[in-house]
């Protein structure tokens, strides 16, 4: 399958797991796939050995097992899984893919640092509700989606699960709903009862850190996103990618501050001591700003691209490729319209608006349509808010 790019990688083949860990032991690699079923040791072992002993490589699985167990212990040690049969073109594509994304993290510290996450921490609150509807006699799916929704660590792991190959499903799944109806109440119960599931935050550590601003801005953002999408009557498909876009368009400062705290408040002191921007401050401590982390990470798991062009550039969105109304633009607009004139949390200074990008557009006049729908729906009440979140 990978005979044509023999001139373009270098490769080496193992028949056994055992094998596989002894040619890696010589020298470095920047990708490895890994069947499933091999003789002596399964795919989800030598993964995990793999993870453990060469934290710099990306892990991808090429196996047609379709063992439930199985495949479920490689959702932490496996960053994409791609089933059998599978096309050449998939396969070259998953590992240039892959090998390239080195590429966007100028820091190998942190690289190696993504590379090793099996998950996000789940906001308390969130984690413990969704135990206990899962463990309830009657569950819905809409229930379970309803609370996963709202959080951006259990969004990112059930996008990584739905857009893998193994689940049969060959596209973009952007929507958390659309995502638990194709996955099914079981598959969610074994991943957040399973080690390599879901984990939520210490409570303290989450509110000290301030992660639940955070989360709120992370939340508020996504509802402001989905109601602009909405009022540009966007197809259902760029709605589901403005909400998921604007929950995770963050999702390199909840890396950053989850587990390196004290140095992301460095970096946000000297945005309010030196008047300098947060990603030139994040820069300065970490070498990489917030939006090359999740990028990095939400490419490594297989995120859809408008999630990830939201991701990547909802501060910078003359960026991007398009110029069309896309769920980044819906990101962009919602990220500066719900946060305080002037300020942001924590004396960080609030984000701007690119009005050159919405001339580009030609939509600097839906900006005052756009605003009344972000202020309609961010006073919704709460209970209505909850409600209609997945509609």
């Amino acid at each position: 399958m990978l005979r044509s790019m023999r001139g373009d990688w270098d490769m080496l083949f193992a028949e056994s797991g055992a094998r596989g860990l002894e040619v890696m032991s010589g020298q470095s690699f920047d990708v490895v796939v890994s069947d499933m079923l091999m003789p002596g040791m399964n795919g989800a072992a030598f993964l995990s050995e793999v993870r453990m002993r060469h934290p710099g490589v990306v892990r991808l699985v090429l196996s047609g097992h379709a063992q439930r167990d199985l495949v479920m212990a490689s959702v932490g040690p496996a960053h994409q899984y791609l089933a059998k049969p599978c096309h050449p073109e998939t396969l070259k594509t998953a590992v240039t893919r892959a090998s390239s994304l080195s590429s966007t993290l100028n820091s190998e510290p942190i690289r190696q640092f993504v590379l090793q996450m099996d998950r996000l921490p789940n906001v308390p609150s969130l984690y413990d509700e969704l135990i206990t509807t899962l463990q309830a006699p009657e569950v819905s799916a809409a229930a379970v989606a309803e609370i996963m929704a709202r959080d951006p660590g259990m969004t990112l792991k059930i996008l990584k699960m739905v857009n893998s190959a193994f689940f049969g499903f060959y596209g973009q799944v952007s929507s958390v709903a659309d995502a638990v109806s194709y996955l099914g109440l079981d598959t969610i119960k074994s991943l957040a009862l399973s080690i390599n599931g879901f984990s939520k935050f210490e409570s303290c550590h989450f509110h000290e850190h301030g992660l639940d601003s955070l989360w709120n801005h992370s939340v508020n953002t996504a509802l402001a996103a989905k109601s602009i999408a909405v009022s540009e009557n966007a197809e259902k498909k760029t709605i589901d990618a403005a909400f998921t876009g604007g929950l995770l368009h963050d999702l390199g400062k909840f890396v950053l501050v989850s587990h390196l705290g004290a140095q992301y408040h460095e970096a946000v002191q000297m945005v309010i001591e030196q008047n300098v921007e947060l990603s030139a401050a994040e820069q300065q401590i970490f070498g990489v700003s917030h939006e090359d982390v999740g990028a990095y990470l939400g490419g490594l798991w297989g995120l859809p691209t408008p999630v990830l062009d939201a991701i990547s550039w909802h501060q910078n969105p003359r960026r991007a490729p398009s110029k069309d109304f896309t769920p980044l633009t819906a990101v962009h607009v919602a990220h500066a319209l719900v946060q305080r004139p002037g300020r942001a949390g924590n004396g960080v200074p609030a984000a701007q608006l690119d009005l050159d990008y919405l001339t580009e557009l030609g939509m600097v006049e839906r900006l005052q349509t756009w605003r009344a729908a972000v202020d309609e729906g961010l006073s919704l009440p709460h209970n209505y808010e909850r409600e209609n979140l997945m509609r």
